[in-house]
């Protein structure tokens, strides 16, 4: 090779490289490119003809399965599966469902239930299987703010976040933030994990920790176990849930205060009114605000279905007006906190439905919104050192954003 020419040798260096390239490229274009594989709700669709619609009024799974052929035997099968699984009498007008054709013979047919269940008919066998099944979900962390301007469910819709977050945080909060005398500037920071099925969010799966400052005032919410079970505690351990919830119900308005002289809208006479008039619609539910005994449950003159709660020693809770009485409740029975004792009526002298509602310390009435109630057991001295590690790092993430 040494004794040819720089031209000859050039010439053959040049000649290879090229002949390699094309065979290279006839190869290339003997091979048949690699089809790739495209699924739906885990059916492989590739040669599969997938027809989409949604359930119109009148159409049901029986006329949906003779309208591609299935035979009458068939379709009586699958019915009575169906039945076992999730029932035909269930399907709802507007929901989705999909059809997958193998050479014109309905192979697959799929009922949407909701955004994430859904129902399979397997026909790709001489005997159909029928299965409740679920579509991928992906959770997801996020992290949110937003400030009040006139109520903690609008500021939600303002920041376009799902409403569902301000039930929790009303939970969390029930036992040191009144929801009904929230202030404009409140702010709130919130890290919650939301769901997503095929890239759409299909609602929040849970809310983890908080930051809620009203009135100037910094209110964190850390969870943390303790005892095999979870609970959610101040920066400091103390725990965020009191004896008693701030409220009797969710989302109503405050229709009229305690006062010792207040003109009565029925009567027409100055007399006290002892007690909060929340104004909601009849039906909505009402809690009792701790843990007690019910020591009164009945129709009382003027305060129509009524219902009064002891404690313990000190404190007196009675619920007035109720439209009814919910199951289980009566005179002796214990009830927990936050349990559903009464629906909101407007029975006795009532000039609409609300809740007057009213607190009694030692006999006497008292303010219920300037309660002040008593925290439950703190985080452990044990425990502390896990806790503040914990703490520490939620709070500096909450103040990150």
């Amino acid at each position: 090779m040494k004794n040819l020419s720089p031209i000859l040798l050039f010439t053959i260096i040049a000649t290879l490289f090229f002949s390699s390239c094309s065979n290279q490229d006839e190869k290339e274009k003997n091979e048949e490119p690699v089809e790739k594989d495209m699924f739906l709700y885990n059916i492989r669709v590739n040669d599969l003809d997938v027809i989409r619609d949604t359930l119109k009024q009148g159409e049901n799974l029986a006329g949906i399965l003779y309208s591609t052929g299935v035979n009458n035997q068939t379709v009586h099968n699958i019915v009575q599966k169906c039945d076992s699984v999730f029932s035909v009498r269930k399907f709802k007008k507007g929901n989705s469902y999909t059809k997958m054709f193998s050479d014109s013979t309905l192979t697959y047919l799929i009922y949407e239930i909701d955004v994430v269940n859904y129902l399979l008919i397997d026909l790709s066998d001489s005997l159909p299987q029928v299965s409740k099944c679920q579509k991928d979900v992906y959770i997801e962390e996020r992290h949110a703010k937003g400030t009040i301007q006139s109520s903690l469910w609008n500021a939600m819709v303002e920041n376009k976040l799902d409403p569902n977050i301000a039930i929790a945080l009303s939970e969390m909060y029930a036992w040191s933030i009144d929801f009904f005398g929230l202030q404009k500037g409140d702010y709130f920071k919130v890290v919650f994990t939301e769901k997503f099925v095929d890239s759409v969010s299909v609602g929040v799966e849970s809310v983890k920790y908080a930051l809620f400052n009203h009135m100037g005032q910094d209110c964190f919410s850390i969870p943390f176990e303790q005892d095999g079970f979870t609970q959610y505690f101040d920066e400091n351990g103390k725990s965020t849930r009191k004896a008693f919830l701030k409220a009797p119900l969710r989302y109503s308005r405050i229709s009229s205060h305690f006062s010792n002289g207040r003109r009565h809208p029925i009567l027409k006479i100055v007399r006290p009114h002892h007690g909060v008039d929340y104004a909601a619609p009849a039906g909505t539910p009402v809690q009792t605000i701790g843990d007690g005994v019910v020591v009164k449950k009945g129709y009382s003159g003027g305060a129509g279905n009524m219902i009064t709660i002891k404690h313990n020693a000190s404190y007196t809770t009675t619920y007035m007006h109720l439209q009814k009485f919910a199951k289980g409740v009566s005179t002796g029975s214990r009830v927990h906190q936050g349990q559903v004792i009464g629906y909101v009526g407007s029975t006795g002298l009532s000039t609409g439905p609300h809740l007057d509602f009213r607190v009694y310390k030692n006999g006497t009435p008292i303010d219920p919104l300037r309660m002040v109630s008593p925290p439950t057991n703190p985080v452990k001295e044990k425990d502390m050192p896990a806790f503040k590690h914990l703490a520490d790092s939620l709070v500096q993430i909450l103040q990150s954003f």
